[in-house]
């Protein structure tokens, strides 16, 4: 499989049913003027995230990075301290995200 790029940038990356927890926190418990950014506050690399993936789908083959492709943005993190500082945290893990995503949607996969 090839992923575009060096794998080195740093994404940010939040399972959906966290970020609704997170607004509904933020909906019950702050009313103040200042923006909160929502996020997982922890950065992985598109390479290790790529890696995980396969491991979580049962991908045996070989990843190749293709540096002829654009790696984008070097850094991708929401500053989420305040979030943080209000008593909200994610749930789930990104692995454990990726999991529970990849088992719902296996049934959609099987013939019908």
């Amino acid at each position: 499989m090839t992923v575009w790029g060096s794998g080195r940038p740093l994404r940010e990356f939040l399972h959906v049913d966290d970020l609704a927890d997170a607004a509904a926190f933020l909906a019950r418990n702050y009313d103040g003027d200042i923006p909160i950014n929502i996020g997982s506050g922890e950065e992985v690399s598109i390479g290790a995230l790529a890696r995980l993936i396969c491991r979580t789908v049962g991908f045996a083959g070989e990843l190749a990075f293709d540096v002829s492709r654009p790696d984008g943005t070097p850094r991708k993190l929401a500053d989420t301290r305040r979030l943080r500082e209000l008593g909200w945290s994610r749930a789930r893990s990104l692995e454990q995200g990726l999991s529970e995503t990849y088992a719902s949607w296996l049934p959609e996969r099987s013939p019908r």
